[in-house]
C-alpha cells in the first residue's frame, strides 16, 4: 500500500484499528493526510466507528450496503469522485463537516440511526438522499448542492437543518419525513422546490429563503408554523391540498406571485398574514376559527367550506411589486384586496372587513343573509351618465346589462362566461339586503333593495301586471330610494293642479247666498241657498291673476297635506283637487320615505 492506492475490500470486516493501520499506510507524508484512489468498501462491516477524517480521495468512494456498528466520521475528506452510501447501516451519527464532495452524493435508503451532519462546502453533482433514514437531527446548513437534490421519501427523527443552503437545481423533498422543526432560514431555491406530499411534524421555518422559481407543498402535512417572514419568492407558492394539523400561523408572505392554497385543509385556529398579487383558496376547508389579515391581492374563495367563524381583512401594506422587492411607501392607486369570487360558500361563518368587492361573483354562494361586511367594501357603481342611477351594484347585473345596452359603459362578461338573468339577480340582492339591515346598515341596504326591485322589473317570469307596477313605482320615486325624483313628480304635479285650478277650476265670481220667500196665510216661509259655481268665462289670459293664482296655490297646498281649503271650485275644478288630493300626498310620502331611507339609523 502506497499514498494513491486503491482500495477494494467488499464484504470485509473491519475494526477501528485496521482501518487506522489502512489509512496510515496511504498518508501523504507531505501533506499528513490519508491519500486514496478508488475506495471500494461496499457490504464491509465496521464493528466500531469508522474514522476517514481528513483524507484524500481521488476516485470513486462506495460505502454501498456497508454496515457500520459505531458512527462514520469524514470530517474535512476531499471527495474528488462520487461518495456513495447507498443502502449502508449506521448505528450512531455519521459526520461529515467540512467535507468537499467534488462529485455525486448518494446515500439513497441509508439508515442511519443517530445525527447526520452533512455541512459540507458544497457537493458537485447530484445529492441523492432519496428514503433516507435518520434517527436524530440531519444538518445540512450552508451546504451548497450543485446538481438536483433529491430527498424524495426522507425519513428524518429529529430537526433537519437547511440554513444558509444553496440549491443551484431542483430541491425535491416529495414525499419527505420531518419529524421536527425544519429549518430552512436563508436557504436559497434557484431552481424549483418541491416537498409535496412531505411531512413536518415540527414549524416549517423558511425566513429569509429565496425562492427563483417559486415552491411547491401541494399535498404536505405541516403541524407547527409555516413562516416565510423575510422571503423572497418569486413565481407561485402552492399550498393545495396541504394539511395543516396544529398550524397557528402561516405568514407573514409578501412577494408578487400566487398564493395557491386550493384544496387545503386547517384543523386548528389559524392567522394567516400575506401579501400576494393573486392568493387562491378554492375548495380550502377551515376546521376552526380563521383570520385572514391580507394586503394587495386578489382573492378567490370558490367553493369553499368554512365550519367555523372566518374572518378576512384586507390592511395596508407596504406594496409588492413584479420585482418581488417591498417598497417603502403605499401606492395611493393600489385598490387593496380583492375578492373575485364567493361561488359555492356558505357565507353564514365568514365575515370581510375593507374588502374591495368590485369584481365579486355572488351567484352560487348561499346564507348572503347572514354575511358580515364591515368598513368600507366598495361594490362596482353603474355608468357614469344621467341614465343611470348612482347606487352600489353586483359584476353580474354589469354582465347581464351589457348585453342589453352594449354601448354604455356596463362591463362585459368575459368570453365564455355564463350570463346570470335577473331572475337569479334578484334573490341575491335581497339577502344581501338582508345581511346589511341586520348589521343597522339601512343607507347601504337600500341600494340592495334598489337592486332586487331593478331585478324584479325586468324579470320575464313576472307577470306583466306586476311589471307595470313596478316601472310606475321605479318611475315615480325609484321605489321609495329616490326622494328627487318624487319631489321632481311632486313639484310637477302641484305646478299642474294650480294652473288646472286657476284656469278652469276656481269660479268666474264666488256665488252669494240667496233668499227667496213665500207668504202663506199669516206666515211666512225663507229659502236661502247657494247657486252652483259657474265656470269662468272669458279668454284664459284673464283668469291668470295674482288673486286667482293664490286661491290656486292654497287649494293645492292644502290637498297635498290631504285637507281641504275651503273654496268653492267649479265642477272641473272639484274633480282636478280630488285627483290632487290622492296623487299628491302620495308623492310627499314616497318622497319622505326616500329620505327616510337614507337617514335611519
Amino acid at each position: 500500500m502506497a499514498p494513491g492506492s486503491d482500495l477494494d475490500h467488499r464484504g470485509t470486516p473491519f475494526t477501528p484499528r485496521l482501518l487506522d493501520d489502512l489509512l496510515s499506510a496511504v498518508r501523504d507524508l507531505s501533506t499528513g493526510r490519508p491519500r486514496l484512489g478508488h475506495v471500494l468498501l461496499d457490504e464491509a462491516e465496521f464493528s466500531g466507528d469508522a474514522r476517514i477524517d481528513d483524507a484524500h480521495v481521488t476516485g470513486v468512494a462506495s460505502f454501498g450496503g456497508a454496515r457500520f456498528g459505531g458512527g462514520v466520521s469524514c470530517v474535512g475528506t476531499r471527495f474528488e469522485g462520487d461518495l456513495r452510501f447507498g443502502e449502508a447501516k449506521v448505528a450512531h451519527d455519521a459526520w461529515f463537516d467540512g467535507a468537499e464532495i467534488l462529485g455525486a452524493a448518494w446515500f439513497h435508503t441509508a439508515e442511519i440511526a443517530g445525527a447526520l451532519r452533512f455541512a459540507v462546502e458544497s457537493i458537485g453533482g447530484n445529492a441523492v438522499f432519496q428514503d433516507l433514514g435518520v434517527g436524530g437531527d440531519a444538518t445540512f446548513s450552508g451546504t451548497e448542492f450543485l446538481g438536483i437534490a433529491l430527498f424524495t421519501g426522507a425519513r428524518i427523527g429529529g430537526a433537519a437543518w437547511f440554513n444558509g443552503a444553496a440549491f443551484r437545481q431542483d430541491a425535491r423533498f416529495t414525499k419527505a419525513s420531518l419529524a421536527h422543526t425544519a429549518w430552512f432560514d436563508g436557504a436559497w431555491f434557484d431552481r424549483d422546490a418541491r416537498f409535496d406530499s412531505a411531512t413536518m411534524g415540527g414549524d416549517a421555518s423558511f425566513h429569509g429563503a429565496y425562492f427563483r422559481q417559486g415552491a411547491g407543498f401541494s399535498g404536505a402535512e405541516i403541524t407547527g408554523d409555516a413562516g416565510f417572514d423575510g422571503a423572497e419568492i418569486h413565481g407561485t407558492l402552492a399550498f393545495r391540498k396541504a394539511a395543516f394539523e396544529k398550524t397557528a400561523m402561516l405568514g407573514p408572505l409578501a412577494f408578487a406571485g400566487t398564493l395557491d392554497l386550493s384544496g387545503a385543509v386547517f384543523r386548528s385556529a389559524v392567522t394567516i398574514e400575506a401579501a400576494a398579487r393573486n392568493i387562491r383558496c378554492r375548495r380550502t376547508r377551515w376546521s376552526t376559527t380563521a383570520t385572514l389579515r391580507l394586503s394587495h391581492a386578489e382573492v378567490d374563495l370558490t367553493d369553499a367550506v368554512l365550519d367555523f367563524p372566518v374572518s378576512v381583512t384586507g390592511r395596508p401594506r407596504p406594496v409588492v411589486p413584479d420585482d418581488g422587492e417591498e417598497s417603502t411607501g403605499q401606492d395611493p392607486t393600489d385598490p387593496g384586496v380583492r375578492l373575485t369570487s364567493l361561488r359555492g360558500v356558505d357565507a353564514a361563518q365568514l365575515a370581510l372587513n375593507e374588502i374591495d368587492l368590485t369584481h365579486c361573483h355572488f351567484i352560487g354562494a348561499v346564507h348572503l343573509d347572514q354575511l358580515g361586511l364591515e368598513g368600507r367594501c366598495p361594490l362596482p357603481p353603474p355608468p357614469e351618465g344621467w341614465r343611470w342611477t348612482r347606487r352600489r351594484t353586483l359584476i353580474e347585473e354589469h354582465h347581464w346589462r351589457a348585453t342589453r345596452y352594449a354601448a354604455s359603459g356596463w362591463t362585459p362578461a368575459p368570453a365564455g362566461a355564463s350570463i346570470p338573468q335577473p331572475t337569479v339577480l334578484a334573490p341575491v340582492y335581497r339577502q344581501l339586503r338582508k345581511a346589511l339591515e341586520d348589521g343597522r346598515n339601512e343607507p347601504g341596504a337600500a341600494d340592495f333593495y334598489y337592486g332586487e326591485m331593478e331585478m324584479r322589473r325586468h324579470d320575464p317570469e313576472s307577470s306583466r301586471g306586476e311589471r307595470a307596477l313596478l316601472r310606475l313605482y321605479w318611475a315615480t320615486s325609484g321605489y321609495g330610494l329616490r326622494a328627487t325624483r318624487a319631489l321632481g313628480w311632486l313639484l310637477l304635479a302641484v305646478t299642474a293642479t294650480v294652473l288646472a285650478i286657476m284656469l278652469w277650476g276656481l269660479p268666474q265670481d264666488d256665488p252669494k247666498a240667496r233668499s227667496t220667500g213665500k207668504v202663506s196665510g199669516d206666515s211666512i216661509t225663507l229659502v236661502t241657498d247657494t247657486p252652483d259655481p259657474a265656470g269662468p268665462r272669458g279668454p284664459y289670459r284673464g283668469r291668470v291673476t295674482a288673486k286667482r293664482f293664490e286661491k290656486s296655490v292654497r287649494v293645492v297646498v292644502n290637498s297635498v297635506v290631504f285637507r281641504s281649503s275651503g273654496q268653492q271650485l267649479s265642477p272641473i275644478g272639484t274633480y282636478v283637487e280630488m285627483a290632487s288630493r290622492i296623487v299628491e300626498p302620495a308623492l310627499l310620502g314616497l318622497a319622505a320615505l326616500a329620505v327616510r331611507s337614507r337617514v335611519r339609523r
